[in-house]
């Protein structure tokens, strides 16, 4: 669906994104993970045509961009920078105003698609109010209907959950797994951890520029070789496995040893009670701190 090969971005002197080589396959929740200035939105300008790269290739639904952009984006679905939108118009007013700009011989069902987009992002009963009095979530969630307006096979957002409380991401995350069950494969840009741990399937994580990780979140997240075990007896615990107890807090534990099952059962033998163990896995989080450090020295993002 996306695949770039050495795609690189100089602003000047400053190179923006490092010959990247993305692979987003059909049917991925693909989330292209970074900190604010590490080039993720310069990179998905290029992708969609709107930067040009300084070298490297870019192909997106099996066409070279950007020379293909007019048969690509009618099946591309995008939210960039935030949504853009007339202020002085209501919500159903921009989506007609931007169907229409983006017409394929469709307007006879334009109200009914419309009408669809709205509902799935939890505007449906939104009134002619204009955009200008829209709050921040709204507007972001605007701009998400817009996208899907379009029912696209690439759906590519940047930082889509931007403004929304907790309740709004929790909708915006089952949409998104609702579109993509119904074969729908969804490239996500974003600078939050748990974000793209909940929701996505691949993972490419660029630093500086860079693209340091690509592998599937599964891989990622593969166990540790030790066994992570929660209990309210952790003094206990420690006591009967001296030596073997690699890290502890008030209520879990985490230890090395080489069967699992022989360990539960000499935990409950000793009067240990045991609440939850099974393999600890490696975090998103400490993956990506290993591949990129913890340094903060960012520019603002292109």
């Amino acid at each position: 669906m996306i695949t770039t090969r050495g795609l690189t971005k100089h602003f000047g002197r400053i190179l923006a994104v490092d010959r990247l080589d993305l692979d987003v396959r059909e049917g991925d929740i693909y989330g292209f993970l970074g900190a604010n200035g590490s080039g993720k939105t310069t990179t998905v300008r290029m992708l969609l045509g709107l930067v040009l790269a300084t070298s490297g290739d870019a192909t997106v639904l099996g066409q070279a961009m950007p020379r293909s952009a007019r048969k690509v984006l009618p099946h591309v679905g995008a939210l960039v920078e935030g949504p853009a939108a007339y202020r002085h118009l209501s919500g159903r007013d921009n989506l007609a105003a931007f169907d229409a700009m983006a017409t394929d011989g469709r307007r006879k069902d334009r109200k009914r698609r419309i009408d669809a987009a709205l509902e799935q992002v939890g505007l449906g009963a939104v009134d002619k109010r204009p955009v200008r009095a829209y709050s921040l979530g709204m507007r972001q969630r605007l701009g998400i209907a817009a996208a899907l307006l379009r029912q696209p096979r690439l759906l590519v957002l940047d930082e889509p959950t931007n403004g929304l409380d907790p309740q709004g991401i929790h909708e915006i995350r089952d949409l998104l797994l609702s579109l993509h069950a119904t074969g729908t494969t969804i490239f996500l840009s974003s600078h939050l951890l748990a974000e793209v741990e909940q929701l996505c399937t691949k993972v490419g994580v660029l630093d500086r520029g860079k693209l340091v990780i690509q592998e599937s979140l599964a891989t990622l997240r593969q166990p540790t070789g030790r066994t992570f075990v929660r209990t309210p007896d952790v003094a206990r615990a420690r006591a009967l496995l001296d030596g073997q107890v690699e890290h502890h807090d008030d209520d879990s534990l985490v230890i090395r040893v080489p069967d699992a099952a022989e360990l539960n059962a000499r935990l409950v033998q000793a009067g240990v009670r045991v609440l939850e163990l099974g393999p600890e896995r490696h975090t998103l989080e400490d993956v990506v701190l290993a591949a990129t450090g913890a340094g903060d020295d960012r520019v603002a993002d292109k």
